[in-house]
């Protein structure tokens, strides 16, 4: 279980509470209004955006003060976080070896990765001869290379058509289902939310709120969220 425990963030006039517990294997969609605090509730659990108080907790360790390579989840972001001078291979093996001195039990992890996410026959490109759908698949096999209990994504799949988007949304609810991982997603898109979510957190007031089930909370919206939606 991740816990957020009396949660403060505060970024010069902007600040926002969070206090809820997430269960591992679970996927949870973030959604509220631009400038709620989405990326930032994202940001704070890994370590990327400081907390002014609070505690996080990994099942009942303290992890508030670990750094994000010592948390226990990957993020993706929205530009998928590729290294246009690195190869696809060499992507990936970031996520195992920052340094990337990777062993021939490293490179047969990646290419596990990558035939699982369908890029077997792009090894050894770089990212900007790839199409778009092909640098998010890049970028979950990094994700899924590093194997952490938890994976968040901040609209990583935002600017690609909808067919594709709902293509590599499925493809992440199957790698955290083979996983175990817990999904933590932040997004704009109400079909998004219905498609991958078990539950919902919304984001608005300067409040993260504990999470609901999405079906019946995209059925019957609070007011704040139904202006949200429109």
């Amino acid at each position: 279980m991740l816990r957020l425990d009396q949660l403060k963030i505060r970024l010069e006039d902007f600040q926002m509470t969070a206090d809820m517990s997430l269960q591992k294997g679970r996927k949870y969609a973030v959604i509220g209004p631009s400038g709620a605090g989405k990326s930032t509730l994202l940001g704070a659990l890994c370590g990327f955006v400081p907390l002014t108080s609070g505690r996080l907790f990994w099942q009942d360790q303290e992890i508030t003060d670990h750094q994000p390579g010592g948390r226990p989840m990957t993020m993706l972001f929205q530009d998928n976080n590729l290294f246009p001078h690195l190869s696809v291979l060499q992507n990936v093996g970031l996520g195992i070896r920052p340094d990337l001195r990777l062993t021939d039990e490293d490179r047969t992890r990646i290419s596990k990765a990558l035939a699982r996410v369908g890029l077997s026959d792009q090894t050894n490109k770089k990212p900007g001869t790839l199409s778009g759908g092909q640098q998010s698949r890049a970028a979950l096999a990094r994700v899924l290379v590093q194997a952490r209990p938890w994976v968040l994504l901040d609209e990583p799949f935002a600017a690609l058509g909808p067919a594709l988007r709902n293509e590599m949304l499925d493809l992440m609810q199957d790698l955290v289902a083979e996983t175990g991982a817990g999904l933590v997603m932040v997004t704009h898109a109400p079909e998004d939310v219905r498609r991958i979510a078990d539950q919902v957190i919304f984001v608005g007031s300067g409040k993260a709120e504990a999470p609901q089930p999405a079906r019946e909370l995209m059925d019957n919206p609070p007011p704040e969220l139904q202006q949200y939606l429109g």
